[in-house]
């Protein structure tokens, strides 16, 4: 077998860590002794055992002599588990093949460099791309310090998410918004405004089996969230963060006490500084965001820099007449001036179809 075949097998299980490993990176290991996988692990769940050492603890034959196939660059350092270079010297392991580096600045390396001065065998980038496909919002986070977010909106076919009188449900079929469901449990947080909670009155969670509720942020630059939204009677249960510009302790308070938290923001244009938002959204370990308001939000957020990617589910159906797009907001003058996509991927859901692409980083800024 090859290096490649193995590094599959690890990736196999760091995807296991989906939607509960956040703000940590999804790792994957498996160890190979003459031949044959010994022992598999993965990153489960921040706090929990790395995958080298959940791999290591699942082993129940002697390492001496194997190779461990590793999906991202074993840590050096102490965190929330001790260094993972340190199981593997111990372990008796001759060989560390690597996926991809670590960007983290205390690992960026040193991880590899202090297996090898320690008579390890590394081989790095091995299925690179792949490794580091998985753990795109990692690298973008520990990068940047702020959250990778995903715009995700359903339109009809002539481009509208909503009749001329307002309503939106349902645009997409049933396999559609079970794939939205998939996604609010892989990332971190899902992002509205304080328009769609007054139009619609999400609960804004997960509805798969076994899925995990994404943490809810409220863009709400005048607290206008009634206190009586299935949101906020839920923040109890389920994180809720609600972003705002409003200085009223009184009123702050009572959000306060229904369980949400406020972040108090600083206003620009009227509304929340995104600036600012994404960056108090990173210090609260805040990840990764889907993009679920309207038009004026994405608008927003498009144009400060912040999408990475962009989920288009469209239908084959047609509202026609004034109804709202996607994206509102002002708008660019010239076609020169657009934000440009790159890299689409199209998915059959059914009767929909879902196109993702990336947002080129130079146009406008985006990390």
């Amino acid at each position: 077998m090859t290096d490649e075949y193995y590094m599959k097998a690890a990736l196999e299980e760091a995807v296991k860590g989906s939607g509960r490993v956040s703000p940590n990176p999804l790792v994957g290991a498996v160890i190979v002794k003459n031949g044959r996988i010994i022992a598999k692990g993965y990153h489960h769940r921040c706090g929990d055992l790395h995958a080298e050492r959940d791999a290591l603890k699942n082993c129940n034959e002697n390492t001496n002599g194997a190779t461990m196939y590793v999906t991202l660059e074993p840590c050096c350092h102490t965190g929330r588990q001790p260094p993972c270079t340190q199981a593997i010297i111990n372990s008796g392991i001759t060989r560390v093949v690597i996926g991809s580096g670590d960007p983290n600045p205390l690992v960026a390396g040193k991880g590899a460099g202090i297996l090898r001065e320690h008579g390890i065998q590394v081989d790095e980038y091995v299925l690179e791309d792949e490794c580091k496909r998985i753990n795109e919002v990692f690298f973008h986070y520990i990068t940047t310090g702020r959250p990778f977010v995903i715009m995700k909106y359903a339109m009809t076919a002539d481009g509208k998410i909503a009749t001329k009188t307002g309503l939106s449900k349902w645009i997409t079929g049933e396999k559609a918004r079970e794939n939205v469901h998939y996604d609010r449990n892989r990332y971190t947080a899902i992002m509205v405004g304080s328009g769609t909670v007054l139009a619609d009155d999400p609960e804004l969670t997960c509805r798969i089996s076994g899925g995990r509720d994404p943490v809810r942020i409220i863009c709400d630059t005048h607290l206008k969230t009634p206190l009586s939204s299935r949101i906020v009677k839920s923040a109890d249960k389920i994180r809720t963060i609600i972003c705002t510009c409003e200085t009223n302790d009184d009123l702050c308070r009572k959000y306060i006490s229904a369980g949400c938290e406020i972040v108090t923001l600083p206003e620009k244009d009227g509304h929340t500084d995104t600036d600012e938002m994404m960056s108090a959204l990173g210090k609260l370990e805040i990840d990764s965001i889907i993009l679920e308001g309207g038009g004026t939000l994405n608008w927003s957020v498009l144009k400060a820099g912040y999408v990475s990617k962009v989920q288009t589910y469209i239908a084959p159906k047609i509202f026609g007449g004034s109804a709202k797009t996607p994206v509102e907001g002002m708008g660019i003058d010239s076609p020169a001036e657009a934000f440009e996509l790159y890299d689409p991927v199209i998915l059959r859901l059914g009767n929909d179809i879902m196109i993702e692409s990336r947002v080129k980083n130079h146009v406008h800024g985006n990390s």
